[in-house]
């Protein structure tokens, strides 16, 4: 099957059709649905190569993330990938996954970009001054950055706004009485644990109360029960704990659970940036920072790598999401 059949089965142009099914914004939602629902029922499939060939597309994508820390290990990050390799997918549209060692002089990513092995780069764990951006932006490469960077000119990016979360969240718990707040952050530079970190820090300076409680650790549940163990065993241990990722915070929920205090008169409260991940053992309802849904996530990060690729303004392509708090029953 073709496009012209697609085209005369429908009555409208052969361009319409080329264009809602390479994911060109200028077709209505109706129109698409239209187009896409017949493609399927003649089992049309685009002929790739000569696609390839014609709009200059190599119809991939590469993600950058880095080996130290692995975010690999961590079931958002994972779940993320996942639903923007999926939507990608649905524009033909690959996903590579791109491991790289800062540390190292030459970078595999750099590779791709020299060889026009992807159309475009999406860039996780920024940096607040981060050299693989400068690299891209001095080489003229279309990326989209994952979190925010101080750089010299205008460039993509999608972000949460970290710092809203944690300090909301420590704003409810200094509202709800705490004096003696823990944070269990992770022990790295990247840019969204530092404004996690400062979001903590700075609402305890409002209330003008002491960061005695806040650990760097790794980003690990043992890391986060170790952490709670010995934040408990203090002459003044806190009375709450926010963790700035939920690996943490599933260590934590798991000393608190097994010391019998995270629920009952005697409970230490606990709010997990992200929630507790979905294999957890702890039933309660623990409060939680929420970024969104995976899928709205993954949707929104491929539907601008899609107009990165298109040559979009990139002022255009700056967007910023906030989390929401909940306080469920630990908060």
């Amino acid at each position: 099957m073709s496009l012209k059949a697609i085209a005369k089965e429908l009555g409208i142009s052969v361009t319409t059709v080329s264009r809602a099914l390479n994911g060109y914004d200028d077709v209505s939602q109706e129109t698409r649905t239209r187009i896409e629902e017949e493609a399927r029922r003649q089992r049309y499939r685009p002929n790739t190569f000569a696609r390839r060939l014609k709009m200059g597309r190599i119809d991939a994508v590469g993600l950058v993330f880095p080996v130290h820390p692995t975010p690999l290990n961590n079931s958002v990050f994972l779940e993320m990938v996942g639903e923007v390799s999926h939507e990608l997918a649905r524009y033909e549209i690959d996903l590579l996954l791109i491991a790289d060692d800062e540390l190292e002089d030459k970078h595999s990513y750099m590779r791709m970009v020299q060889t026009r092995r992807v159309d475009a780069l999406i860039v996780a764990h920024t940096l607040d001054d981060d050299p693989r951006l400068t690299e891209l932006l001095s080489s003229g490469f279309p990326f989209l950055a994952l979190g925010r960077s101080r750089l010299p000119q205008p460039y993509a990016w999608f972000d949460f706004d970290n710092y809203a979360g944690t300090y909301s969240a420590t704003r409810h718990l200094i509202s709800q009485g705490h004096r003696r707040i823990a944070l269990l952050g992770e022990n790295n530079n990247r840019a969204f644990i530092s404004q996690r970190r400062n979001g903590y820090l700075d609402a305890l300076g409002e209330a003008a109360l002491p960061d005695d409680w806040l650990r760097s650790i790794p980003p690990t549940r043992r890391g986060g029960y170790q952490a709670t163990l010995e934040l408990l065993r203090l002459p003044q241990p806190p009375t709450a704990i926010v963790t700035d990722c939920n690996t943490h915070g599933d260590g934590a929920a798991i000393a608190l659970s097994q010391l019998g205090r995270l629920t009952g008169d005697n409970r230490v409260s606990l709010v997990v940036y992200d929630g507790l991940p979905t294999d957890t053992i702890i039933e309660t309802p623990v409060a939680a920072v929420i970024q969104s849904t995976r899928q709205d996530v993954g949707r929104q990060i491929a539907s601008m790598v899609r107009q990165l690729i298109a040559g979009d303004d990139l002022s255009s392509l700056q967007v910023l999401w906030q989390p929401e708090f909940f306080p469920g029953e630990t908060a």
